[in-house]
């Protein structure tokens, strides 16, 4: 399996995923396997919408989607653009992490 990788996010604590940003797909992954783990997006202008997250449920529990919805936050931030959290996933991750309140576009 190839992946095209622009931006890799190194995990910042134990046992937490690498997760990759494949620009090629518009998706933040995490590499693996056995089944799909990821963050689709559409990028508009300065606006990235998280779109949909999908984690395999053999992954559930491990905080693979937080993880993504993590990196997918960094990578707007790093990169001055807003974000629209049409993942219902996404949405809860930024009502209980209010440091990524700056990145929510206001339209």
């Amino acid at each position: 399996m190839q992946w095209a990788c622009s931006f890799c996010y190194l995990p910042t604590m134990p046992n937490e995923p690498t997760v990759v940003h494949n620009e090629a797909t518009h998706q933040f992954e995490i590499p693996n396997e056995l089944g799909p783990v990821l963050l689709r997006y559409v990028k508009r202008g300065d606006v990235l919408d998280l779109v949909h997250t999908e984690v395999d449920e053999q992954f559930a529990g491990r905080g693979y989607a937080s993880a993504l919805a993590r990196a997918a936050l960094d990578y707007a931030r790093a990169n001055n653009l807003k974000v629209v959290p049409t993942c219902p996933f996404v949405r809860k991750y930024l009502e209980r992490h209010p440091e990524y309140d700056d990145l929510r576009a206001t339209h």
